[in-house]
């Protein structure tokens, strides 16, 4: 069984874990102690009733060999006993289940995100700008952390782009939903005639990857240094302070400006990269399973229309679940929750017919 391999494959990573984090060489960093913590105890809950599960078997087949036995009445017990563990091992299967269903075996992870401005001009740049905010309202409201990675303003006041992390409990649980088109119909603040314009942003949400999760060669880096400046330079001087990196096997572009530090934006270029590649092979994974849930956690196509603000009916639809929500300034405001537990609703219906 599908679902038995995978938890198997997961038992093996749980037992490293449970090694890391007993490793003395990992005691003194912190950071890293509370990820693998917190991934361990993600997979905490499947493993119990797992290993329960396999323990019944191995009983089982204990109880099978006493049935070769002469004696009738400890056949009798054998058979009882082979009937009361096929029972407890249906029920242990159907909570496995149950709890397969309901996680992403990313859910743990924290979140890089990017946003950018679609279609639309300056206000494209100014919507861009309000999902950014609403992320941030959000990450206040959990209480993740929010890191501001690279960004580009512009003279309207709006964003052209923005990378950001989010860290923290359920971050990637809940952001993975939001890939995707984001579009807005408005009447724009320069419309003088009260015309509804529609523009568009685009989010992508990838898992932040562990740098021994994704093998990078140096040889495959083109790195490149420049100065920070112009809109969207925050700390704008005259030092190569601003790394740009380019992974020349996939094509992929990072670069990070926001620091004056070139080391540490070479860091933040390099945590961007990994979760990108990362990203890049979970998506092609879900695309050789044929999975259902392509369209739900995003399939990699940034033109892909996820949702729609409609500010003149007050009205926000995500049309993965043609499900519409009259609560347009709340949802600006990062209360999303209702958006969230709808789709993942929907994607443990999709994740249960796939079982």
């Amino acid at each position: 069984m599908a679902l038995l391999d995978k938890l198997a494959e997961l038992e093996i990573r749980y037992e490293a874990l449970g090694k890391e984090l007993s490793d003395p060489a990992n005691m003194t960093d912190g950071q890293r102690i509370a990820k693998l913590s917190r991934e361990r105890g993600s997979l905490e809950k499947l493993m119990q009733p797992y290993q329960a599960y396999m323990e019944a078997g191995r009983q089982m087949e204990e109880s099978r060999e006493l049935l070769a036995e002469d004696d009738a009445e400890m056949q009798a017990m054998a058979q009882a006993e082979i009937e009361r563990l096929e029972k407890r091992r249906e029920e242990l299967l159907d909570e496995l289940k149950a709890l397969v269903v309901s996680e992403d075996e990313d859910a743990h992870r924290d979140a890089i995100v990017e946003v950018r401005a679609g279609t639309g001009g300056d206000e494209a740049t100014l919507f861009a700008g309000d999902l950014f905010r609403m992320y941030e309202k959000l990450a206040e409201r959990k209480r993740w952390k929010l890191e501001v990675m690279d960004s580009h303003t512009t003279e309207a006041g709006g964003l052209r782009d923005i990378t950001f992390s989010l860290s923290g409990d359920g971050v990637f649980a809940t952001m993975q939903y939001e890939s995707g088109g984001h579009r807005v119909q408005r009447v724009p603040k320069t419309e003088s005639q009260g015309r509804i314009h529609t523009s568009a942003a685009t989010v992508a949400v990838m898992p932040e990857a562990d740098a021994v999760e994704v093998d990078i060669k140096p040889d495959d880096l083109k790195i490149d240094l420049y100065s920070a400046g112009g809109p969207g330079g925050q700390h704008v001087n005259k030092t190569q302070s601003a790394v740009r990196i380019t992974h020349l096997p996939s094509g992929f572009v990072v670069q990070c400006q926001d620091e004056r530090s070139q080391h540490k934006n070479k860091e933040r270029a390099m945590r961007h990269l990994r979760s990108r590649l990362y990203d890049h092979l979970r998506y092609e994974k879900e695309k050789e399973r044929g999975s259902m849930r392509k369209a739900l956690i995003g399939t990699g196509d940034r033109s892909d229309r996820i949702r729609t603000y409609n500010f003149p009916q007050n009205r926000v639809t995500d049309h993965r679940i043609n499900f519409n929500l009259h609560a347009l300034a709340e949802v600006l405001e990062g209360n999303i929750d209702a958006l969230i537990e709808r789709l993942q609703e929907h994607d443990k219906e999709l994740k249960l017919a796939a079982l």
